[in-house]
């Protein structure tokens, strides 16, 4: 039986290539019926926006071995036989262990993963040659049970007002799902543990704006119906879906940038693979000038610093880390009184 591959014709920087796409009738969102070619022309359209937000920078592909609503791994390394063109860099996590990661360079590599099965991309918060400094200042807002979208929107709005008390401009995206990713363009100086710490200042003073919708609190027993700020997503090798990568849901939903003047009016699941190029053409990229302005996270470490002589210090990491020096203990708060 003849095979279902075809050949796509990529343009980028050194010219045409050809692309494999093995089995590209697969359905990949059987609740609309979009395909494996229907993704891949997705990315090809968006291709600029895309990896202006999320090329040059270790990534981590999110690889299905059917349909999104089947089962699904985490590929960080170049597999063997992988093209030339594709590039990588040594990066090293927080066990320490230092491994190659991939970097997507041009919009063939972007459709190579697409082969490779991967529906979303999770991009590093640093560039590929400085991957030990991030450059983006990251916060996820994350509703929580008996929240709203509205919930999530006001929660931003305020967090950019904290922002910009800071001394630093920030852009807004839908995570695909229900929450909203808060980007803050930052100079390249310190190392995650630093910029974590300064998410974590941004965050307490937002909870302290508005400690009934907002909360740092990491155990889920404690977050009560407000949106929770995780600031552990600015830990090393923690990462969240890229600026129009598509998420794994039925309707085939994107990661998009909006403007802050139309945050208010977002329906996040307006924003799929389908409509998303057309948004492109005609609105444009709301994060094409992302990285115009940098600033600086000092007015936040100073924050950190005044929140730790008034006694408070670390908050927990992810359960993956190595224990952190200052870090509180890692159980659960009714187990711990369970225990007393």
């Amino acid at each position: 039986m003849a095979s279902e591959a075809m050949i796509l014709d990529v343009d980028g920087p050194d010219g045409p290539r050809a692309v494999r796409l093995s089995s590209p009738s697969r359905v990949l969102w059987p609740q609309v019926g979009l395909t494996k070619l229907d993704f891949a022309r997705y990315l090809l359209d968006v291709a600029p926006a895309f990896l202006r937000a999320n090329g040059d920078r270790p990534v981590s592909l999110q690889r299905f071995g059917g349909d999104v609503e089947g089962e699904f791994f985490f590929s960080k390394n170049p597999p063997k036989g992988a093209p030339d063109y594709l590039r990588s860099v040594p990066v090293t996590y927080p066990s320490g262990r230092s491994h190659p990661q991939l970097v997507l360079d041009e919009p063939a590599a972007a459709v190579w993963a697409i082969q490779m099965n991967t529906i979303v991309f999770h991009p590093w918060a640093s560039r590929a040659e400085a991957h030990d400094l991030p450059d983006e200042l990251r916060i996820d807002l994350d509703p929580q049970p008996g929240t709203t979208f509205a919930d999530v929107v006001a929660a931003a709005h305020e967090l950019r007002a904290v922002l910009v008390e800071a001394g630093l401009e920030c852009f807004v995206k839908t995570s695909g799902n229900r929450g909203l990713h808060v980007f803050a363009p930052i100079e390249p100086a310190h190392e995650f543990l630093e910029v974590r710490r300064a998410v974590i200042a941004a965050a307490r003073e937002l909870e302290r704006r508005m400690p009934e919708r907002v909360t740092t609190a990491w155990w889920k027993e404690e977050r009560g119906a407000r949106i929770f700020v995780d600031y552990n997503q600015a830990n090393r090798d923690r990462t969240m879906a890229g600026a129009y990568s598509p998420r794994a849901l039925p309707h085939a939903p994107v990661s998009c940038p909006v403007t802050w003047e139309e945050l208010d009016g977002v329906d996040p699941a307006a924003f799929t693979i389908v409509t998303v190029p057309e948004r492109l053409r005609t609105v444009g990229d709301p994060w094409e000038d992302l990285h115009a302005k940098p600033g600086t996270i000092e007015v936040l470490r100073e924050w950190w610093d005044r929140d730790v002589q008034n006694g408070l210090g670390e908050l927990p990491f992810p359960p993956d880390f190595p224990k952190m020096p200052g870090e509180p203990m890692r159980v659960q708060p009714s187990r711990a009184r369970n225990r007393a």
